[in-house]
């Protein structure tokens, strides 16, 4: 296994596709009340686009230490 941390982008890709899917199979197998979490993500990731941070991204920068690709 290689030593190399992921940036903090691909953490937050990873985290936000697999919120998106499970809360569409919650929502298909629950309640469509779900969605609404699938929201917050979306709104999430564009807070991230538009300013550079969101909730998540604040998270996983200060318990795991990611940080943001070199540009």
């Amino acid at each position: 296994m290689s030593s190399r941390r992921w940036p903090l982008e691909r953490a937050l890709f990873a985290l936000a596709g697999t919120v998106v899917l499970a809360t569409v199979l919650l929502a298909v197998t629950v309640s469509p009340w779900f969605l609404a979490m699938t929201s917050f993500t979306g709104a999430s990731m564009w807070l991230y686009v538009l300013f550079g941070a969101c909730p998540a991204s604040l998270v996983i920068e200060r318990v795991f230490g990611l940080r943001k690709c070199a540009s």
